[in-house]
């Protein structure tokens, strides 16, 4: 027996659809104007997230700000085939809120183990001098803008190389040296000026 099976056509993209993908192909090709309104669009969506995760609003404003520099600069690595943009920038902020969460921790960890190295007496009469220069490092750290103290941590904790931190910040490899070369002087002088001060007593 023959029956007449209907083929039901594919449901037709929908206008939001349409416009989701006319802004992920003005991503790919760096159309700033199209940039711009995938901020506006998911940019809500990214702080919520980043918010409701971290905790803290000043750094779900940098983990927000990262998430879009990453998305411009690895704008050549989105694939519509794997899935729309929305879930890619989605994917971008659960990593960057990672690395913002694995950053806190390392800060902190540095914090209470110069804090026990301080608590800590010895034979080695080296040891008070190493302690206060790690003291005087995380404090000077601290201090410095984020961007720089960022690029420095990960560089001495991480032992990552500058072009390894430039791909997971997103941000150019020019922009790395710059950071890590003003970060560096800022530290030393910071160090010296504690020293100095030391040795005036």
């Amino acid at each position: 027996m023959i029956t007449n099976t209907r083929l039901t056509a594919p449901a037709a993209p929908t206008e939001e659809t349409r416009y989701e993908e006319e802004l992920a192909r003005g991503l790919v090709a760096a159309d700033e104007e199209a940039f711009a309104a995938i901020y506006r669009r998911w940019g809500s969506l990214v702080h919520t997230m980043a918010t409701r995760l971290l905790g803290d609003t000043h750094e779900a404003e940098d983990v927000t700000q990262q998430v879009f520099l990453g998305a411009w600069h690895g704008r050549a690595g989105f694939r519509p085939e794997r899935g729309p943009l929305g879930a890619w920038l989605v994917g971008i902020t659960r990593r960057k809120i990672v690395d913002a969460l694995a950053a806190r921790t390392r800060r902190l960890t540095l914090i209470d183990s110069a804090g026990r190295d301080a608590d800590t007496t010895g034979p080695d009469e080296a040891a008070p001098d190493r302690v206060l220069d790690r003291v005087l490092l995380v404090d000077a750290l601290a201090r410095l803008p984020r961007h720089q103290r960022e690029v420095l941590c990960m560089a001495f904790y991480e032992d990552l190389t500058q072009a390894q931190i430039a791909e997971r910040t997103g941000m150019p490899l020019g922009t790395v040296k710059s950071h890590a070369r003003r970060g560096l002087h800022r530290l030393r002088m910071v160090i010296e000026q504690h020293r100095a001060a030391d040795a005036d007593l």
